[in-house]
C-alpha cells in the first residue's frame, strides 16, 4: 500500500479528516472501514417498502453552536429545518421532554406560570435536603424534585444503563435540560436540521475528491503489517481492541433497534418517544417520516424502531461509554500505550473513550487537522 495516510473508520472524524488531508495537503488519503457502508453510526439508508429514509444506528439530529462546523459540513449539503422535539410516555400519559413549564403544570394538575417554576421546584428539591449531590439520582432530586425524578428519570435511567442511578456520576444528568417556560425544542442551538438529501449522500460528498481512496469491508486488524513503516494511521476505532485488550476492556452501553413498518401513514405523530415506565422493555420508539417533513410520504405507511439498551460484548457496537473508575484507570495506561506509538493518532469517541455529539466531533477533528496537518 503506497498512501502516506491511512484513515481507520469511515464515519465523521475519519471522513473529516480525509477531507482535509485531500484538499489542504493533496496528497493521497486511504479511508477503511470494516462495515460495508460510510458514515459511522450517522449512516441513513432508504426503506424500500415506504420510501422513508431510515437511520441505521438510531436518530441522529445536527445541531451546534460552532459557525466553523456548520459552515464546513454545508459545503457538502444542504440542511432542513428540522427542530427536534421530544415526549414521553408515562403511566399512559404523554409529556413534553425536556422537563418543561408544560410537563410541570400537565404532571401535577396545576397552571404554574414561568416566574413561579423556580420555587415551586426548589420547594420540591428542599424536601430532600440534598445540598452536595453525589450520584446521579441525588443530582437529579437537588434539581427537579423527587416526583419528577422518579416519574422521568429513575425508570428511563435504569433501563438506559442497567444500574441504579445511585451508583451513576452526577455528571449525567447535567445533560438534560429544564425549562421554566412552554418551550419545546430540545435543542437551543443556533444552526440546526439534518442533511435534505441524509446522511449517506452528505458523507459521499465529503470522500469525493480525487486525492481519496474508499475501501469497505475492511478490516485493519487483516491489513496493519502490509502498511509501510511511515504510513500516519488516524485510528477511529476502539483504542483497547487496538492493543489487543492488553489491560482490559472499556466498558460500554450498546444499543438494539427492532425495525418495524407499520400500516398506518402516522405511528406517534413525533420522531422520537420516550418510555419513562420500568416495565415497558424499550427506551424509545424512532419514527423517521417526522425527520424530514418536507418529503411527502405517500406509502400509506411509516418505519419505526424500538430501542433496547444492552450491555457491550465484543462483537456488539459500542455507543455509549460507561467511564467508571475502573474505565479510567485502564484508559489511562492505553493513553500510556498509545503516546509510544509515532505515527498512530487514536480520534473520536472509540478511539478516545469520550461521548461526542456529532457537531463536537466534527470540530476536534478539524481542530486536529490544524495543529498536525501543518
Amino acid at each position: 500500500m503506497e498512501y502516506k495516510h491511512l484513515i481507520v473508520g469511515a464515519g465523521i472524524t475519519g471522513c473529516t479528516i480525509a477531507q482535509r488531508i485531500a484538499e489542504d495537503l493533496g496528497e493521497k488519503v486511504l479511508v477503511i472501514d470494516i462495515r460495508d457502508h460510510i458514515g459511522g453510526n450517522c449512516h441513513s439508508h432508504i426503506n424500500a417498502e415506504t420510501g422513508v429514509e431510515v437511520h441505521s444506528y438510531g436518530t441522529h439530529i445536527f445541531h451546534t453552536k460552532e459557525k466553523r462546523v456548520w459552515d464546513f459540513l454545508n459545503r457538502f449539503g444542504e440542511f432542513n429545518s428540522y427542530r427536534h422535539k421530544v415526549v414521553t410516555t408515562y403511566q399512559g400519559r404523554t409529556f413534553h421532554m425536556p422537563v418543561n413549564l408544560q410537563t410541570i403544570n400537565s404532571f401535577f394538575g396545576i397552571s404554574l406560570r414561568p416566574h413561579e417554576v423556580e420555587n415551586f421546584i426548589a420547594g420540591k428539591s428542599a424536601e430532600e435536603n440534598i445540598t452536595d449531590p453525589q450520584n446521579l439520582e441525588e443530582k437529579a432530586i437537588s434539581l427537579i424534585g423527587r416526583e419528577l425524578y422518579e416519574a422521568f428519570v429513575k425508570g428511563y435511567t435504569l433501563k438506559q444503563w442497567e444500574c441504579d442511578p445511585k451508583k451513576l456520576d452526577a455528571s449525567i444528568i447535567t445533560r438534560l435540560p429544564f425549562r421554566h417556560t412552554y418551550e419545546c425544542d430540545y435543542f437551543t442551538d443556533r444552526y440546526q436540521g439534518l442533511p435534505w438529501n441524509g446522511y449517506t449522500k452528505l458523507f459521499k460528498n465529503m470522500l469525493d475528491h480525487e486525492q481519496i481512496e474508499t475501501k469497505l469491508n475492511t478490516d485493519f486488524f487483516a491489513i496493519k503489517e502490509e502498511l509501510p513503516e511511515n504510513c500516519k494511521i488516524y485510528y477511529t476505532g476502539p483504542v483497547d481492541k487496538y492493543f489487543g485488550y492488553c489491560h482490559g476492556e472499556l466498558t460500554w452501553r450498546s444499543l438494539r433497534f427492532e425495525y418495524r413498518v407499520e400500516a398506518v401513514p402516522d405511528y406517534q405523530g413525533s420522531s422520537v418517544m420516550n418510555y419513562a415506565d420500568i416495565d415497558v422493555p424499550y427506551t424509545r420508539i424512532h419514527e423517521y417520516q417526522h425527520l424530514h417533513p418536507e418529503r411527502e410520504n405517500k406509502s400509506g405507511r411509516t418505519v419505526t424502531a424500538r430501542e433496547f439498551s444492552m450491555k457491550w460484548k465484543q462483537g456488539d457496537e459500542p455507543y455509549y461509554p460507561v467511564n467508571t473508575d475502573g474505565d479510567r484507570k485502564r484508559l489511562e495506561l492505553y493513553l500510556k500505550e498509545a503516546a509510544r506509538l509515532k505515527n498512530v493518532h487514536f480520534l473520536g469517541r472509540l478511539g478516545q473513550y469520550k461521548y461526542y455529539d456529532m457537531d463536537k466531533a466534527v470540530l476536534a477533528a478539524l481542530k486536529f487537522c490544524d495543529e498536525n496537518l501543518a
